[in-house]
Formats: C-alpha cells, structure tokens, sequence
C-alpha cells in the first residue's frame, strides 16, 4: 500500500444560523471546523508541487462555502457535505474525517461546546 500523508486544518470559524430551533437560524452563531485529510502523495512532495497536492487555501474555502450557506438542522450533515466536497475536489484525498463544533448549543446546561465528527472514505 502506498504511504499517505495528512493535512489538518484545525479550528476554521465561522459564523452561520444552522440548528433546529428558530433563534438559532434568526440569532446565528460561530461555528467550528477540524479537516484531517489523508492524502495520496503520488508525486507532489518529491516534485514539490502544489498542483498535485491539496490546496489548502481552496480547502478552507469550500469548508467556508458550506458552512456559511444554507441552513441545517445537524452539524453531523454539515461534516459529511463538507467531507464529501472535499474528497470530490481533491482526488487524492483517500479519508476525510471532519469536526463540526457548535459552542452554543441549545442545552439546558453548562458545556463548552457540542462536537461531532465524520468519517468519510473516498
């Protein structure tokens, strides 16, 4: 089996209006992004080419994309579109796993935040 590499991103934020209850798509509220992906190197790090790996910067911007469009009621549905774009972007992306976490969730309780995590094989 071929090695594979990784690339995180870890902790992209941004604001959106995802949720099941109403105040939550009227107040919105900051979200929280983590995208480990395992990447097939092929030639791209001994060429040392950035057009054959993953573009990060393009990466972060089809997180945003998804994250800030239209709303959700589950966090687990935005990490799997997320993952699922991702892998469909960059072909060389063999798994996806994506965080999604949610700092104020509707709980009736104190918690730093709600967070789940999908795992996606291209």
């Amino acid at each position: 089996m071929m090695a594979t590499y990784r690339i995180t991103l870890k902790n992209c934020a941004f604001f959106a209006r995802h949720g099941v209850h109403d105040e939550e798509e009227f107040l919105g509220q900051r979200f929280f992004v983590d995208a480990i992906l395992d990447v097939e190197p092929g030639t791209a790090l001994v060429d040392d080419s950035i057009e054959d790996t993953v573009h990060y910067g393009i990466a972060f911007t089809e997180i945003e994309k998804i994250i800030t469009g239209r709303r959700r009621y589950l966090i687990e549905a935005l990490a799997l579109e997320v993952a699922q774009t991702l892998c469909a972007r960059f072909p060389q992306i063999r798994r996806a796993e994506v965080s999604v976490r949610k700092p104020n969730a509707p709980v009736p309780g104190v918690l730093d935040y709600v967070e789940v995590t999908v795992e996606h094989f291209a």
